[in-house]
């Protein structure tokens, strides 16, 4: 199971509430520090914080529930979620391809199997493994599914991770693909932030909330124990530890083609610096491995490694960062081998093992080439899949047994397409399920185009817009960016947004600023900690350069953010307020100040700082959104959204930012759904209410014509 620890990841639909206006605090007595008056609304279930909760969500619908718009919305959307013409999309195990799908019979969905031949069919034949509609009922439980860790060889025994409304937080339970039944006395492991993976078909090594002080101060274990079938969890035998400084651990067991097993400890220093380990029966040996790396997967018996810092290589030369590259295990000790170097615009945004290859997916000035890696001899050969071109490329699975990898391809206006690949043959690949287009996109066209930030960068950008569009600066228009964690932002297609957006006139526009992913780690790098102003910057020159080319106009550009691009919204919310006429800013950090006192905000410290360093304390008092909100200003009406049940980020700053807006006269909407974690909506129906407040905001704003 991968752990939950590195993810702070872009969010894809959200929604806020109206909040009456109330008298600004006193001001602190000179000399003195001032009170936060709002740390009430960080206990996160008090009566007091919940009851303020259910006030702003009724101010909300008061008057958004009210627009026209607002039911046809979300009747739209829910149709288009609940839709089955959607692509199943398959994670392979040895027992058969599986899936999880929800639609109007599923609200919390089921997880199902089918074979390899009957997923190639258009119409599958599913079995039902698990139903979390009917286990909920019975458990009386909101359980979400968080995914399934199976055992080698046979992938028999799996570890199913639920989660109470969507929290990141867990309950593992042992689940029997066989006999679709948790095995009764089998392995269980209490709700908490949960790592873990099988040694052994009866053994795990996991990372799991322990007892008093077993966790960081980010909120994760770092005390890993190998649990034996039969053992209660206190008779668990340690076996490594990390310190409570450090972010937290993360487990992988690895399996290749030829039968090889290597199971993997990851000691997570930081966000980016982590050691690695290999565990053995005498104990973990520490591997010489760069401590900013990914670990892709094992192939004849050789890890596969994404870098982002150079290392050296077996040639004597340094592998720059952002290369793929190989340690062979039968001497660890050794130097890696170079496999693919990506150039100054290209970078590696996803890899994976096969069999007998190395598939992945390069992007090249954002759009996506699909690559084959074999290797050969020492070295490796490179081959480029016939996939179409000028467009996102997705890597979704791979076959543990076999050479079969499965791709995506899409595009602002090109619906899903997903393609089975043979990566040891020489065949083209087959396109096995399509979605139907689920909006008219015959009058828009995309294109790309680039702004200037203020040092002088060049920031790429994809615009769509209707066919002859007037540049007239009456556009509406949406502006989306994340900027964060070197998470790439790439065309996709979107049902929701393609209905209730663009088929209504709408421009939507996508910034690859700094901080992301798309140049590789450098790129990402250029904003780390007190350089994050760029990727603010960056923003901020996409905007300018849509007004300037008469694209839209300030009163009809919105912009849209989530997570850290939450951040970002609130950040371009209080640094250029006369932008824009419309912010949603989705389950965001905006209280830079008390971040990494909130959820799990200490493990983000090596992508934003922190307030113990004073010169980065004076950088987060400057960008912090807010710190930084004041009376006096015109600020665009926002629409803030988050989760009650979001315990990666939390709600607490979105509440905070919204009362101090409050006690400044300051007009807002705020809603907070009660379920759904960092990902927002825990089912369909949660998401499509979210997606039809977000777009009658934005209708009421952009289109008041």
């Amino acid at each position: 199971m991968r752990a939950v620890i590195r993810s702070l990841l872009p969010i894809v639909f959200g929604a806020a509430c109206l909040g009456a206006a109330r008298a600004a605090p006193p001001p602190a007595p000179p000399g003195q520090a001032p009170k936060d008056p709002f740390l009430w609304l960080e206990s996160v279930h008090s009566p007091r914080a919940m009851a303020w909760v259910r006030a702003q969500n009724a101010a909300t619908f008061r008057r958004l529930g009210a627009d026209p718009h607002f039911t046809p919305f979300r009747q739209t959307a829910l149709h288009l979620e609940q839709t089955n013409a959607r692509i199943p999309m398959p994670v392979t195990l040895r027992v058969g391809i599986t899936n999880f799908w929800q639609d109007a019979s599923h609200v919390q969905g089921i997880w199902r199997r089918t074979s390899p031949g009957s997923y190639a069919t258009a119409k599958p034949a599913w079995t039902t493994l698990l139903d979390l509609d009917a286990l909920s009922a019975t458990e009386h439980h909101h359980w979400v599914w968080k995914g399934a860790t199976c055992a080698a060889p046979a992938d028999r025994h799996c570890l199913i991770a639920l989660s109470e409304g969507g929290e990141d937080a867990v309950t593992l339970r042992e689940f029997n693909t066989g006999t679709a039944r948790f095995v009764a006395h089998g392995f269980t492991i209490p709700r908490a932030k949960t790592v873990a993976d099988w040694l052994t078909p009866d053994a795990l090594l996991l990372a799991t909330d322990w007892g008093p002080g077993s966790m960081t101060a980010s909120g994760y274990p770092f005390i890993l124990k190998l649990l034996r079938r039969g053992q209660k969890l206190t008779d668990a035998t340690p076996y490594f530890r990390g310190t409570a400084a450090d972010v937290g651990l993360e487990v992988q067991a690895l399996t290749d083609g030829d039968g090889n097993h290597a199971f993997l400890i990851l000691r997570q220093r930081d966000f980016f610096h982590t050691d690695f380990l290999l565990a053995t029966a005498s104990g973990p040996v520490p591997l010489n491995l760069p401590e900013k790396a990914s670990i892709v997967g094992l192939l004849h018996n050789q890890l596969i490694l994404l870098l982002a810092q150079p290392w050296p290589g077996g040639n004597g030369k340094p592998i720059p960062s952002g290369s793929l590259a190989a340690l062979d295990l039968a001497h660890p000790g050794g130097t890696l081998i170079s496999i693919f170097t990506p150039g100054p615009r290209q970078s590696v945004q996803a890899a994976a093992t096969t069999a007998h290859t190395l598939a992945a997916v390069i992007e090249d000035e954002v759009r996506g080439r699909a690559m084959v890696f074999t290797r050969d001899g020492p070295s490796w050969r490179a081959r480029r899949l016939a996939l179409p071109d000028n467009l996102a490329i997705g890597l979704i699975d791979t076959n543990p047994d076999n050479d079969t990898a499965f791709f995506t391809v899409e595009g602002f206006l090109t619906p899903t397409t997903l393609y089975r690949v043979d990566c040891a043959g020489t065949g083209a690949p087959r396109p096995i399920k399509s979605l139907p287009a689920q909006f008219d996109a015959t009058r828009d066209v995309v294109e790309q185009h680039e702004a200037i930030s203020a040092d002088g960068t060049k920031i790429p950008y994809f615009i769509v817009h209707p066919k002859g569009m007037k540049y007239n600066g009456q556009n509406p228009t949406l502006l989306y960016a994340y900027g964060g964690f070197q998470v790439s932002m790439l065309p996709s297609y979107s049902p929701v947004l393609g209905k209730l957006w663009l088929e209504r006139g709408g421009v939507y526009a996508l910034a690859n600023i700094r901080g992301g992913g798309e140049f590789g780690p450098a790129w990402h790098d250029a904003a780390l900690k007190t350089h994050r102003q760029v990727a603010f910057n960056d923003f901020a020159a996409v905007a300018e350069d849509l007004i300037t080319t008469r694209v839209t106009s300030p009163p009809r550009l919105g912009i849209r953010g989530g997570s850290n691009g939450g951040l970002l919204m609130g950040v371009e919310f209080t640094q250029h307020p006369d932008l824009f006429g419309a912010v949603i800013i989705e389950v965001p950090l905006l209280d830079m100040l008390r971040y990494e006192k909130i959820a799990a905000g200490a493990s983000w410290v090596a992508e934003y700082g922190s307030v113990i360093n004073p010169a980065e304390r004076a950088f987060l008092a400057r960008i912090s959104p807010y710190n930084n909100l004041h009376a006096g200003v015109h600020y665009p009406e926002p629409f803030i959204f988050t989760t009650t049940r979001d315990d990666r980020v939390g709600p607490q700053h979105a509440r905070k930012f919204a009362a101090k807006m409050a006690s400044l006269g300051l007009p807002y909407y705020y809603y907070e759904s009660t379920e759904g974690g960092h990902a927002a909506g825990a089912n369909l129906r949660e998401r499509a209410t979210e997606q039809a407040l977000e777009y009658t905001y934005l209708t009421e704003k952009l289109m008041p014509d």
